[in-house]
C-alpha cells in the first residue's frame, strides 16, 4: 500500500533495555517487552482530538472494510491505516522482536497483544502527521485517519483512546457470514495471505463474534456508531458511505 511504502522505515517498536528484577518470567518475551513499553507511555493521548480525526472501521472478516477505506481516502482526504497490514509489515521486518509472535497469532486467528498494535498505529500516525506538515502545509499537527480493523477488543480501544487519540466514531460495516466467507475464499485464491483459508476464516468469525461485537455495542451506547449495510455491491456500499460522511467532512476538493 502507498501509505505503508511512505512510512515503512519509520514503523518500528523500541525494545526496552531496562531489566526489571521483579518481572514475571512466565510471560512471552515479546509480550513482556510491549507491556513494559506501554508502562512508560506519557499520560493522556499523544494527539489532540480537536486537530486529529480518527474513525475506527469495523466489520467482520470480508465485510469490505479495506475496499471502502480506499474510496474514503479518495473522497475525504483521510489516511488509511490497516491494523492488519501494519502487523503483517512488522512481522516481515527484518530483526523485529515481534515477528514470530505476530505470525503465530494471525495464523491461529487470535488477537495480537494490544501493546504491539497500538504502538504501530501511533508510530504510523506520527509519521503521516509529520509528512502532512510538509506536503499540505498543515503545520499545526492536523490529520484524518481511518483505523481499519481496530479495535478488535475493548482493551485495545480503551488503550488507544487513553494514550493515542480519542476516536470520532466507529464506521461499522454489517454483512452476513455467508457473504463474507465467499468473499474471503475468493480473495484467498490470489491474496497470498495465510489466514485466507477455511479453517482460519472460521476462527476469525468466532473471534469477531465473541470479542469484537461487544466493542461495537460499547460504542453504540455512546452514540458513536455509524452503521452501513455492506452486503450489496461495492458501488452501492460506497454511495451509502458517502451519504454518511459527506455532512461531517465534505468531499475532497480536486
Amino acid at each position: 500500500m502507498p501509505i505503508l511504502d511512505k512510512i515503512k522505515e519509520k514503523l518500528h517498536l523500541q525494545k526496552d533495555s531496562t531489566k526489571d528484577s521483579t518481572k514475571d518470567t512466565t510471560k512471552e518475551p515479546a509480550q513482556e517487552s510491549a507491556t513494559t513499553a506501554a508502562t512508560a507511555a506519557p499520560a493522556g493521548p499523544v494527539f489532540d482530538q480537536s486537530k486529529v480525526d480518527v474513525i475506527f472501521v469495523l466489520g467482520g472478516p470480508g465485510a469490505g472494510k479495506g475496499t471502502q477505506c480506499a474510496k474514503i481516502v479518495q473522497d475525504f482526504d483521510f489516511a488509511h491505516l490497516s491494523a492488519g497490514d501494519l502487523l503483517r509489515a512488522e512481522q516481515a521486518r527484518e530483526g523485529s522482536p515481534y515477528g514470530e509472535l505476530i505470525r503465530t497469532h494471525i495464523r491461529e486467528g487470535r488477537i495480537v497483544p494490544m501493546e504491539v498494535t497500538v504502538k504501530l498505529l501511533e508510530n504510523a500516525m506520527a509519521a503521516i502527521i509529520a509528512e502532512n506538515r510538509t506536503a499540505n502545509g498543515w503545520g499545526d499537527g492536523r490529520g484524518r485517519f481511518l483505523v481499519d480493523g481496530f479495535p478488535r477488543e475493548m482493551d485495545q480501544g480503551l488503550k488507544f483512546e487513553n494514550e493515542v487519540c480519542v476516536s470520532r466514531f466507529v464506521l461499522f460495516f454489517t454483512c452476513t457470514e455467508e457473504v463474507m466467507l465467499d468473499r474471503l475464499l475468493e480473495r484467498g485464491k490470489t491474496s497470498g495471505r495465510e489466514d485466507d483459508n477455511a479453517e482460519s476464516i472460521k476462527k476469525r468469525f468466532r473471534t469477531y463474534q465473541e470479542v469484537t461485537m461487544p466493542v461495537i455495542e460499547h460504542y453504540r451506547k455512546q452514540d458513536k456508531v455509524r452503521e452501513v449495510d455492506a452486503t450489496s455491491s461495492v458501488e452501492e456500499v460506497h454511495a451509502k458511505v458517502k451519504e454518511t460522511l459527506e455532512p461531517l467532512f465534505g468531499l475532497k476538493k480536486d
